[in-house]
């Protein structure tokens, strides 16, 4: 049995890679590492959290003896890391936090696995989730590719950008088995609603006004979640230790004609008149720092590994808009706070 310690396990992208892996693969040993921040949420695994191949346990990445002693004790043939700080505009009013999660805690992870590894690394590998915010802003034109230079503008892509850096240092300098991919903006269900659709979509529907930076030109390519969940297992068992991969799902909207796109389908599923739920958009002062656009070039993943995403934009906003609306439950108990005390007392390992 492969044993596989995926960190962030509880969050958005993370509780997708998760449900993945315990679906498809009945004889791997999954094991779900999560702090339970504001952004992990164990109602997002309900569906499979009694399976056989499934433990969670609840711990810190940025606690080195934990962890440490995590990897003594599980001893995992592999880890897919995805726990971080993600959201921009906390990481601008709390750098520090965003430093000590993405590069410390990441760090932490790179010496524990080195250590319990030995060098017997062609036996396990360490893959690392990553953004395309670490390569800054794109004009009007263009798109990053795997050797576009690092460029990050916040605090957040900053972080992850010096995560990046220490991962392929350990692979250089160690010989660890690593991988890395950069993925462009996800969306789906299950998603925090501080962002921007799951946002809009709560506001809509509670007739609450749909905030949106500057002028809402900004360009962003939007990437399916269970998309991105994919890539992921095709890369993990696919590329080539130290390699890198930038995943994209072909969806570049400005996030003024998204949320326009989004009101008239809230319009429709609500029975509302046209127009009505646009009549919410509140344009509000455009955030520090805000990069125009991103854009992903992931003909690399399409070439080598023969992965493309599944949906376009329109028809997965509708799959993402269908799973709100049918999940009240889910999305009140995040908006209140509840979420938080399902389960949380129970899953405590060897923590003080």
């Amino acid at each position: 049995m492969k044993k596989i310690l995926i960190t962030g396990g509880a969050g958005f992208i993370g509780s997708h890679v998760v449900r993945l892996f315990v679906e498809k693969y009945p004889d791997y040993e999954i094991i779900n590492l999560d702090k339970l921040t504001y952004a992990g949420n164990l109602l997002n695994l309900t569906d499979i959290e009694q399976s056989a191949n499934y433990r969670f346990i609840k711990g810190d990445i940025t606690d080195t003896r934990f962890i440490r002693e995590l990897f003594q004790v599980e001893n995992p043939d592999a880890v897919i890391h995805l726990a971080a700080e993600s959201h921009v505009d906390r990481s601008i009013s709390n750098p520090m936090e965003f430093v000590m999660t993405n590069v410390i805690g990441t760090v932490s992870l790179l010496n524990a696995a080195k250590e319990c590894w030995q060098g017997n690394y062609d036996r396990h590998r360490f893959y690392h989730v990553s953004t395309d915010e670490v390569y800054g802003a794109l004009g009007e034109t263009g798109m990053f590719t795997e050797n576009t230079a690092y460029d990050p503008h916040s605090p957040y892509s900053a972080s992850k950008a010096s995560s990046d850096h220490f991962v392929r240092a350990y692979h250089d300098t160690y010989g660890l088995d690593v991988v890395i991919s950069n993925c462009s903006n996800n969306y789906g269900s299950h998603h925090f609603p501080e962002k921007l659709i799951p946002l809009a979509i709560n506001n809509i529907k509670n007739n609450k006004p749909v905030p949106v930076y500057g002028k809402g030109e900004n360009v962003r390519d939007w990437l399916w979640v269970e998309d991105h969940a994919r890539a992921i297992d095709t890369i993990f068992h696919q590329a080539k230790a130290g390699d890198t991969y930038n995943i994209g799902g072909h969806n570049e909207w400005k996030n003024i004609d998204l949320i326009h796109l989004l009101c008239r389908i809230m319009d429709e599923k609500l029975g509302r008149t046209a127009g009505e739920s646009a009549a919410l958009i509140t344009y509000v002062t455009d955030r520090a720092g805000h990069d125009l656009r991103y854009a992903i070039d992931s003909s690399k993943l399409q070439n080598d590994l023969d992965w493309v995403p599944s949906l376009q934009f329109e028809e997965g906003l509708k799959k993402t808009v269908n799973w709100y609306l049918e999940n009240q439950e889910w999305l009140e108990n995040v908006t209140s706070g509840h979420y938080q005390d399902y389960y949380k007392q129970q899953y405590e390992y060897n923590e003080q």
